[in-house]
């Protein structure tokens, strides 16, 4: 008798590579959280999560970056890499506007969220979670018996 074929399909993320990518993504939503609850309160301490949030988003996105972009090295030359290399624009593209949004927030109370870091929050959450997307998107199917 024969074994049945069985069919998994697994990311292409190394599994630390995705646990750290998967704090962009909170951060940078709590961010926002933080601050649309800001400007539904003017309590300045949300303010200041956001600020915190979005440093620590920083932190652990620049790391996913670097992975990324070797990632992106080594899989240029085994397959083309079109997938990695939107992941890593993605990426970089969270950064950049996190990195603006970063100084938004410095800035001092009302004028630091406001309608400029309201939006380069928006941006820098869907950004985040766009990279999560085609992070875990393609999965890659192998036949594991048959």
């Amino acid at each position: 008798m024969m074994a049945p074929a069985v069919n998994w399909a697994r990311p292409r993320l190394h599994p630390l590579h995705a646990i750290l990518l998967g704090f962009p993504i909170a951060l940078f939503s709590a961010a926002l959280a933080t601050d649309i609850t800001y400007l539904r309160t003017a309590e300045i301490q949300w303010s200041n999560f956001s600020a915190w949030l979005i440093a620590g988003a920083l932190v652990f996105g620049g790391l996913v970056g670097v992975w990324a972009i070797v990632d992106l090295l080594v899989a240029r030359r085994r397959e083309g890499g079109g997938r990695a290399l939107a992941y890593v624009v993605a990426l970089a593209l969270m950064w950049i506007l996190g990195l603006i949004n970063a100084f938004q927030h410095s800035r001092d109370a009302w004028s630091s969220v406001g309608t400029t870091g309201l939006v380069l929050s928006i941006l820098s959450a869907v950004l985040a979670l766009a990279a999560g997307w085609i992070a875990y998107s393609g999965a890659v199917v192998r036949e594991v018996a048959r």
